[in-house]
């Protein structure tokens, strides 16, 4: 049978601290591959210089075989690129805007593909909500909004819950006005593992974090956490 996974990631890894390496490690391990052929999808900043080099200044530390995907410059065959990938990792930056790049070029339809055939999909902030099927981002810069995703898993994913103060009240207004019935919040420092959809439990490479599921009860918001393996 084939395991399914997604790790999203709340916020740091590479892109804040490029060589680290350890939720990055962790990924590659995930894979059944002794050579993970990784790519790296950063649509979300423009596919933006830096990024991809504190991607490839990390990755390049591990035995894998990294690679990116740009959109704006020329564009490669597609389906061969990412159906050839053991792990596909999205970086963070505006959801809304990688989304509707991604649905132009028919992405969208390849990575479930990828992903039902077994290829981990990871990321994190926007690479972490868009695995879900709605996401709380700040794409918008006039205030946090809920935006539909991919739908590769059920539920509502917030990043960044610890890191950025408006989240945790988003998310906690949210559930007392009935937006949502609850939220898979993600501190920075930390991932949700999830294996066929179901949360495996929080990773944790910082100190004090966790992965939390967010509901109401009796009138009362409840922040319950998920399981946590430390891996720093």
């Amino acid at each position: 049978m084939t395991q399914r996974q997604i790790i999203a990631i709340g916020g740091g890894g590479f892109g804040r601290n490029p060589g680290e390496g350890i939720i990055e490690n962790y990924i590659l391990d995930q894979s059944k591959s002794e050579k993970p052929k990784i790519c790296f999808i950063p649509t979300a900043t423009g596919d933006d210089e830096g990024y991809k080099e504190s991607y490839y200044s990390t990755f390049s530390i591990f035995d894998c075989k990294p690679v990116h995907l740009d959109f704006f410059k020329r564009t490669p065959d597609l389906e061969e690129l990412i159906l050839d990938q053991d792990i596909v990792f999205v970086g963070g930056g505006n959801t809304k805007s990688m989304l509707a790049v991604w649905r132009d070029w028919g992405l969208d339809k390849l990575l479930k593909r990828a992903y039902e055939k077994g290829t981990i999909m990871c990321g994190v902030s926007a690479g972490a909500i868009c695995w879900f099927d709605s996401g709380i981002t700040d794409s918008w810069s006039s205030d946090l909004r809920l935006m539909n995703c991919l739908a590769f898993t059920k539920g509502v994913c917030c990043p960044h819950f610890d890191e950025e103060p408006e989240r945790r009240p988003t998310v906690h207004r949210m559930i007392k006005d009935k937006d949502i019935s609850e939220c898979i919040a993600i501190d920075g420092g930390c991932a949700l593992h999830l294996i066929n959809e179901a949360p495996h439990g929080s990773i944790v490479f910082s100190d004090n974090k966790n992965a939390y599921c967010v509901s109401m009860e009796n009138d009362v918001i409840d922040e319950s956490p998920y399981p946590s393996i430390d891996i720093f």
